[in-house]
């Protein structure tokens, strides 16, 4: 057993172990795919093991593989945080979007913050939409975000980087004396003749607002009328329920008195949730972000195929590793 194996090595197995796909993982690591496979190989020689099952359309992990793995990680978060007690400047505080208090990208974060020391800086920044917030990531007045990445224009996704966190069940926020109300789910077919708030109206929310207009397509449902941008849970709460909308929502969603939140079901349409940040970005808070999105997501399976009777476009599904 060699004693003194290449960090780069260990990156590059770790890259792979968590893409489970060699092109994602040299995009992630910033290499061409050959350099990465001839990598890959050369740590296989000096630890005398094969670490992957390679076919044409899938990578897994050997048994060897998930053995070395944990220790892995390990080696490498203690080689950052040498190279960090180190380093002459700290790092500068990472601006994280994470929309509102409250769901995916804000569990990512607060599981991030966990695993970063007291000099590492998460910010949580409150942003709208990934279309709005997409443009603060390219000009680095933002260093993450969260959403659907598959919506943004090829221009934009060019300067981005891109990793899947979740396929996240929709629902239904309804008046408590809606008919559909008592419903412990309601079944999409059932909303028909409804109209439904998406956010119409607001620029930086226009992802969402696709996914809906998608959805509806063809089922008999509304859109509300396009609505001047909404700011804070508070604003929202007061301005729903004055107009008396329901409203396209996911399954975590913040408490709205009076009204009720409620899956959708046959079939289950989904929410591609994605973080996003900066081409190029490196900083371990970014790091720890990813890290805290894989674990979380094999957790709670957040990205298991959903099986049969769900909806999502095509180019999500692509984007989220479903196809």
């Amino acid at each position: 057993m060699p004693y003194d194996i290449d960090p780069r090595l260990l990156r590059a197995f770790t890259a792979v172990a968590d893409e489970l796909h060699f092109t994602r993982a040299a995009a992630r690591l910033y290499v061409a795919q050959q350099a990465l496979s001839r990598d890959i190989r050369r740590l296989e020689r000096e630890l005398g093991a094969d670490l992957f099952v390679r076919t044409t359309r899938q990578v897994a992990l050997t048994a060897d593989g998930e053995r070395l793995l944990p220790y892995t990680r390990r080696v490498l978060a203690a080689h950052d945080d040498l190279a960090a007690a180190f380093r002459t400047t700290p790092e500068r505080p990472l601006l994280v979007d994470v929309g509102v208090p409250i769901g995916t990208a804000h569990r990512v974060l607060e599981e991030a913050r966990l695993r970063v020391p007291d000099s590492c800086e998460l910010v949580a920044r409150f942003h709208s939409g990934l279309t709005g917030a997409a443009g603060e990531l390219l000009a680095g007045r933002l260093d993450v975000s969260f959403g659907r990445f598959a919506a943004l224009p090829p221009g934009v996704r060019a300067g981005l980087d891109h990793q899947p966190v979740r396929l996240e069940p929709m629902a239904v926020l309804l008046s408590e004396d809606h008919r559909l109300a008592a419903r412990p789910a309601v079944p999409l077919a059932e909303l028909a003749g409804e109209t439904l708030y998406a956010a119409a109206g607001n620029p930086q929310t226009a992802e969402w607002t696709d996914l809906a207009a998608r959805l509806f397509d063809g089922r008999g449902i509304a859109m509300a009328a396009p609505f001047p941008e909404i700011e804070g849970s508070q604003e929202f709460t007061r301005v729903v329920r004055k107009q008396g909308w329901a409203v396209l929502a996911s399954v975590e969603f913040i408490d709205v008195p009076g009204m009720v939140l409620r899956p959708i079901v046959d079939p289950v349409p989904l929410s591609p949730v994605g973080m996003v940040w900066r081409r190029g970005l490196r900083h371990p808070g970014l790091d720890a972000l990813r890290a805290a999105a894989r674990e979380l997501g094999q957790r709670d399976a957040w990205l298991a195929h959903p099986g049969d009777g769900w909806w999502l476009p095509e180019a999500d599904a692509t984007a989220m590793g479903l196809r």
